[in-house]
């Protein structure tokens, strides 16, 4: 899973506490498996689907549709298949483009689209996608695969916004560090499915929806933009985030003037809590970041480590957090409550305003951060991860540091603080062979942080 494991345990490295943190990160992964998850969570005998405490009669069904979006999604659909198979009728999902693992999905089409800027082609997709399920009456199921990453492939402007305008404020969005959830109040306002519209064109039939997490908290609303839950963000909200970010100002005309339509009552909002097109609605939370994090805690737990799990809402600046991480370590470091052997875990995920032109991303931002604050404490390391296998603009996970790190830099000629100037984290932590590569991994449930003090 994590393909580069010899040279992550060179010489010279605290090999242990990064054996321990590489064994923590892969349990992590397996736990979050989509296919896992759906078969967990999904059964189906005697013509009747049950998830959860909720059960569905197939005899009441005249068609079976399976549609979504997400780096899950593909996964899922696999695993979907497997349970139903020729009881679904047709479907399509849309998955990243950089996906190359071949998937057998029956009728359930796969359909390729760039993330994380939504193009034409996701799109047309999505077209495609609503072209299946149009007719859909009362007497069909729908099932809906949602993960993170589904609110850019899955994308149709609203009205007369192309898919260069949209794609154009995700990106702005983006570089400025915007929160997810503030790039998707904005996303679900020039949207025709998101912010619970999907559920809304289909309200006629009976909707599931199947849902892993990439948001801290776990708001429905929010992951992939909610295409099959209320939305309690506003035009005004979206019109807000984009004024916070001073990008407002810079908006192209067709974008300014549906959000402004909206503020001024002229056009629909999303639909509402409470609404009655979500009355044969039900959304399911199969996997979530906590999910994860805990497959840490217990097979740190396993190895004698003792584990705190120390949360699941880790957000903000990843050098600022870095920064805090490097202070847990010195102060286990000094004793106390939190004496060695221990580990601390921390889920969520944070954000990077890019100042410089260089290749990174948020958790190798982070730990290079951190690496500054630990290069004195012996037998410690630190890895950051986000659980896609994709970290910012780079072709790695994440990154690992240790006590170690800041020494064999300095032999290298490398200043941390002028690489963090840059955001050029990738970089550094290359020509130290401490990037963690998995490669995209089908799954998406946030970030994972482990510190290992032995």
């Amino acid at each position: 899973m994590i393909k580069n494991r010899t040279e992550l345990l060179g010489r010279g490295k605290c090999v242990r506490a990064r054996k321990l943190l590489l064994g923590a990160l892969e349990a992590s992964l397996l736990a979050a498996d989509p296919k896992k998850l759906v078969k967990k969570h999904v059964k189906f005998t005697h013509n009747i689907l049950q998830i959860a405490d909720r059960f569905y009669s197939f005899d009441d069904f005249d068609h079976v549709y399976v549609i979504g979006a997400g780096k899950a999604s593909g996964y899922m659909a696999e695993a979907l298949n497997e349970v139903l198979n020729d009881k679904i009728n047709d479907g399509l999902v849309i998955i990243p483009d950089y996906f190359k693992t071949e998937l057998k999905t029956g009728n359930i089409e796969l359909w390729y689209g760039t993330h994380p800027i939504p193009s034409s082609r996701n799109a047309k997709g999505t077209r495609k996608m609503l072209d299946i399920v149009k007719d859909a009456t009362t007497r069909d199921l729908i099932i809906c695969l949602i993960s993170g990453g589904g609110s850019a492939l899955m994308a149709l402007p609203y009205e007369d916004i192309t898919i260069t305008q949209k794609r154009k404020v995700s990106k702005e969005l983006l570089r400025a560090g915007a929160t997810i959830e503030e790039i998707n109040a904005v996303r679900k306002h020039i949207s025709s499915i998101k912010g619970g519209r999907l559920a809304e064109m289909l309200s006629r039939s009976t909707i599931i929806s199947l849902i892993i997490s990439d948001v801290i908290g776990d708001r429905l609303d929010a992951i992939a933009s909610g295409p099959t839950a209320p939305d309690p963000s506003t035009f005004t909200d979206a019109m807000v985030v984009l004024k916070k970010y001073r990008l407002w100002k810079g908006l192209d005309n067709d974008v300014r003037k549906i959000i402004m339509r909206g503020v001024d009552g002229k056009i629909p909002e999303t639909p509402k809590p409470n609404s009655k097109v979500f009355k044969r609605v039900r959304n399911f939370m199969i996997g979530n970041n906590r999910l994860a994090c805990m497959a840490a805690y217990d097979y740190l737990k396993s190895k004698g480590v003792r584990p705190v799990l120390l949360t699941t809402f880790m957000r903000g600046e990843a050098r600022e957090v870095g920064t805090i991480v490097s202070s847990i370590v010195r102060q286990i470091s000094r004793g106390g409550v939190l004496a060695k052997p221990v580990s601390i875990i921390l889920g969520g995920e944070t954000t990077v305003t890019v100042t410089g032109n260089g290749v990174g991303g948020r958790n190798q931002e982070l730990v290079l951060s951190a690496t500054t604050g630990i290069y004195d404490v012996g037998n410690t390391a630190i890895a950051a991860i986000g659980t896609d296998g994709i970290d910012g603009n780079s072709d790695a996970a994440g990154a690992i540091a240790d006590s170690t790190t800041i020494k064999r830099a300095q032999k290298m000629k490398m200043v941390p603080v002028e690489f963090l100037a840059r955001n050029n984290s990738n970089i550094f932590f290359r020509k130290l062979d401490d990037l963690i590569l998995t490669g995209p991994t089908g799954t998406n449930v946030n970030d994972i942080v482990i510190i290992i003090c032995l």
